[in-house]
């Protein structure tokens, strides 16, 4: 940077092309003092209140401040600077810039940034003040039992979440930027001692690898990091709940925050990962394993369901039971499609009309997919166009679909549906074991972070599967995953806890 103030500033009115919204100004430091002094910031990004009272203030006004005590002799020529540093600033966050590119990302950060004349550097101060969402509770994860905290859109916000569930000074932050324009921060989070060094590595080499412009969303870095493309099913976790970051980070997880979203990245990712929801962990071992039964039946339900129809009745009508066999045959009398085109029609209907109840606004959103499902499907039966069975099988597949806590999960299952539904029409049910066992076989192939995707059931770690079909009582979860954590695997003392009374 230069010495000249004037040119420092001209330079930066330059660059940002005299933008509305960039608040310059000038003043002489003291009376003691003829050279000038210029506090740059942009509006909206900082606090004006703030900077005026813990920056200008003190500056314009020492009478009273530190300043006021000092011998006027010493306000010179060649330790202004320093004196402004020490005794003038009283915000406490504060660095020394030297370039201009580190001088631009700290002021669109939200930075007031301060000139002394004849200086070739600048101070920066943090007074980020930017209006953001606050923590609300968020919608996509609803619990009956536990917290209603949800991440926000600043960075800062998110990370002190996380810290105030887990009070330990192993949890490690470590930030950088991401994008050639957007110059987004992103920071990664993880327990030293528990986090497998390896993995920590891998997240860094991942990122350092991104060459884009822009990241603005977390999106765009699981999309860049993720193990393979070419899969359906999501090789990284991600959640709104600072509650469920924090059991990932205690598992030996490493979390991925990024500024301006709420949405925070976990890995690795195994699939009963995305099996899980936090009220799992909250609720009585027994409740928690029903549910998640359910939740498995819903799986097997929603992916198999349309195509199990559609083979039985296409070819295998000697599996069903003569009166229900005669009831479909009378209902299908008038149809005109076979089952498979049948089934097509009604899920890409539902589909269409699932996706346009998400994209309306939310008040009339869910009840315009709803009733518009009724009413189409009522119309269809009724016009001869599809068969009422259907329209059952349908409909179970479509609410099966939504027991699953994971949405980019429920995805994979509701794209893989498709195809199973075409084996069954070609090859019936010998067509849907045969795309069974290629989904198996495809899970059992992908990795999360060098951790075989299906673990712990693919590899068995018979010790890991406390927590995956069943939940166990917390007293017996005593170790935390082998392929994840391999370091300290011990999670709890045995014996631990509260035991049940012995009976008199």
């Amino acid at each position: 940077m230069d010495k000249s103030l004037d040119k420092n500033v001209r330079f930066i009115e330059s660059t940002l092309g005299n933008s509305t919204d960039l608040i310059i100004r000038k003043f002489p430091f003291n009376p003691a003092n003829d050279r000038l002094i210029a506090v740059i910031y942009i509006d909206g990004l900082c606090d004006g209140s703030i900077v005026s009272e813990y920056v200008m203030e003190p500056l314009m006004q020492p009478k009273g401040k530190a300043l006021a005590q000092l011998d006027k002799e010493k306000i010179n020529n060649t330790d202004v600077y320093q004196l402004i540093k020490d005794h003038a600033i009283t915000f406490c966050d504060i660095h020394d810039l030297h370039d201009y590119n580190t001088l631009f990302h700290s002021l669109m950060s939200g930075d007031a940034i301060l000139f002394v004349d004849g200086e070739t550097s600048a101070i920066s101060a943090n007074i980020r003040g930017w209006k953001d969402r606050g923590v609300t509770e968020t919608s996509s994860e609803n619990v009956v039992r536990g917290s209603r905290e949800g991440f926000s859109e600043s960075l800062r916000t998110n990370t002190a979440l996380v810290r105030r569930r887990i009070k330990d000074p192993s949890l490690w932050i470590e930030s950088q930027q991401i994008g050639h324009v957007s110059r987004t921060d992103v920071a990664i989070m993880y327990i030293k001692g528990l986090a497998n060094d390896m993995i920590v590595q891998e997240v860094h080499s991942r990122l350092d690898r991104i060459d884009i412009d822009s990241v603005l969303e977390s999106g765009y870095i699981e999309e860049l990091i993720q193990d393979e493309t070419m899969t359906p099913f999501p090789t990284v976790f991600y959640t709104e709940r600072p509650d469920v970051i924090a059991a990932e980070l205690l598992e030996g997880k490493v979390a991925i925050f990024v500024d301006g979203t709420p949405i925070v990245l976990a890995v690795p990712a195994p699939f009963v990962s995305f099996m899980h929801a936090a009220e799992d962990y909250y609720q009585r071992a027994d409740i928690s394993s029903f549910i998640r039964i359910l939740r498995y039946i819903g799986i097997v339900i929603s992916l198999l369901s349309p195509s199990f129809y559609i083979a039985v009745t296409t070819f295998h009508q000697e599996m069903i039971p003569t009166a229900l066999l005669m009831s479909i045959a009378s209902q299908r009398e008038s149809v005109p499609f076979p089952a498979f085109i049948e089934a097509i029609l009604m899920e890409l209907t539902f589909e269409i009309l699932r996706e346009a109840g998400v994209r309306m606004p939310k008040y009339i959103g869910s009840a315009v997919s709803i009733v518009g499902t009724l009413v189409i499907g009522q119309a269809a039966v009724q016009a001869g166009i599809i068969s009422a069975a259907m329209v059952i099988v349908v409909s179970l597949t479509a609410i099966s679909s939504f027991v699953l806590p994971s949405y980019n999960m429920s995805i994979a299952f509701r794209m893989l549906r498709f195809p199973l539904m075409g084996l069954a029409a070609s090859f019936g049910l010998v067509g849907i074991f045969a795309g069974c066992t290629a989904i198996i076989l495809h899970l059992c192939s992908l990795r999360t972070f060098g951790v075989p995707y299906m673990t712990p059931l693919g590899p068995i770690i018979p010790s890991d599967n406390k927590d995956t079909l069943l939940r166990f009582p917390h007293r017996f979860m005593i170790t935390r995953p082998r392929l994840i954590n391999q370091k300290n695997l011990q999670r709890e003392t045995p014996g631990s806890g509260q035991k049940p009374p012995q009976p008199r």
